[in-house]
Order: C-alpha cells, then sequence, then structure tokens
C-alpha cells in the first residue's frame, strides 16, 4: 500500500506591534515544537545582550546586507526604526521543499513580500496586545530600550495595528500559555491541509475499493 511520504513544510508568520508578546511566544513555540525551525533574519540592528549571532540574527554591517540584496538573496527585507532586516530565500525553499516548518519573526512588511512570493505556502498570525496601555507597560517592563525609543515604538504601534486585517489569523495576547497553545492548534491544522499532503493523490488511489 502506498503511503504519504511527507508534507510539504509550512511557513508559519507571527508579526505584531513591538512589545506585544510576540518573541515570546516564538521562543515557547520552538522549545515545544520540534519540528518547527527558525527562520533567521539577517540584521543591521545591534547585538542585545542575551541574542546570539547565528542563532536569533544573522548581525551584519549596514554594507554586508546591501551587498547581499544587490545579489537578489532576500525572499523579503525591510527597514525597521531605521536598521534592516531579511530572510534568504535559499534556506527557506530548501527547508520547505524538505518537509520542515518555518517559524518567521517578522513585521508586516516583510510578512506582505512573503505572500507575493510564496501565499500557499503561509500562514500567517497577528499578535495583538490587550490593550494600549498594557503595550506601553511591556516595553518599558523588558528594559531593553531606553525612553527615546519606547516612546517612537508606541507612536509606531498604531500603524502597525491597521495592518491585522491582512493576516490569517489575530490573536489577543492576554496570557502567553495560552497563546502559544492557539497558535500550536492553528500550526497543526494547516499542516493538515490538502494543498500540503505530499502523495496524498497517489495514496487515495491506492485505497480506492473500486480498483
Amino acid at each position: 500500500m502506498s503511503e504519504i511520504n511527507k508534507n510539504k513544510g509550512v511557513m508559519l508568520v507571527l508579526s505584531s506591534p513591538s512589545g506585544a508578546g510576540k518573541s515570546s511566544i516564538c521562543k515557547a513555540l520552538l522549545n515545544l515544537d520540534k519540528n518547527l525551525f527558525l527562520s533567521i533574519s539577517s540584521t543591521t540592528r545591534q547585538k542585545r545582550p542575551n541574542e546570539i549571532s547565528g542563532k536569533d540574527y544573522n548581525f551584519v554591517t549596514e554594507e554586508e546586507f546591501k551587498k547581499q540584496l544587490k545579489k537578489n538573496n532576500f525572499i523579503e527585507h525591510a527597514k525597521v526604526f531605521g536598521n534592516f532586516y531579511g530572510t534568504d530565500k535559499f534556506l527557506v525553499d530548501n527547508k520547505i521543499n524538505e518537509g520542515k516548518d518555518l517559524l518567521f519573526d517578522i513585521d508586516w512588511q516583510g510578512a506582505q513580500q512573503l505572500r507575493e512570493k510564496m501565499r500557499e505556502d503561509i500562514v500567517s498570525v497577528f499578535i495583538l496586545p490587550p490593550s494600549k496601555s498594557e503595550l506601553e507597560q511591556r516595553l518599558k517592563n523588558r528594559g531593553q530600550d531606553d525612553d527615546e525609543v519606547v516612546k517612537k515604538r508606541m507612536d509606531g504601534a498604531s500603524s502597525e495595528i491597521t495592518h491585522w486585517a491582512e493576516y490569517d489569523y489575530v490573536i489577543i495576547n492576554k496570557n502567553l500559555e495560552e497563546s502559544v497553545n492557539t497558535v500550536l492548534g492553528i500550526l497543526k491544522a494547516e499542516r493538515m491541509k490538502r494543498i500540503r499532503q505530499i502523495g496524498l493523490g497517489e495514496f487515495i488511489r491506492s485505497i480506492n475499493l473500486d480498483n
């Protein structure tokens, strides 16, 4: 009897205004699902104390980034708060075709570019904060940015949130554990979509009782 060998990988895209909890959700998802791998972006921003180059991001100079951009090596790229971010298109193609699921922690600009190029492979989730005041408090509590940067991020949040309707799913992140479980449920359901089950037609033919 024929079997379905593997599924085509899912590109799971998470976006949110800064401070809504997206990065925390991403870290939890990677710990809980061993078939989910982080798509590591290249960025020109400064490395934060808890980040590891090659694991969280590929930290590069602006000159290096622009060289890669000129070679058309990015499947998506964006400039956010004065820093460049980009995703290696060759890495994405290889992982997806191997049946591995990729997690994208990117903003709405990057998500738009991915949708234009690989719509059938993408599952997009937009993360919202419970309230404006909670968002501001989270930004202050994480202690990574000074007051001026926090203000810039708050000013940018309203614009970012207007893109919520472009996403397949929207989650209000009131509770981290609940939000993580919701995204896991979405991922599991999306993996079973007919278009992602490679070899399904052959399997159906093998169990067709009329043959």
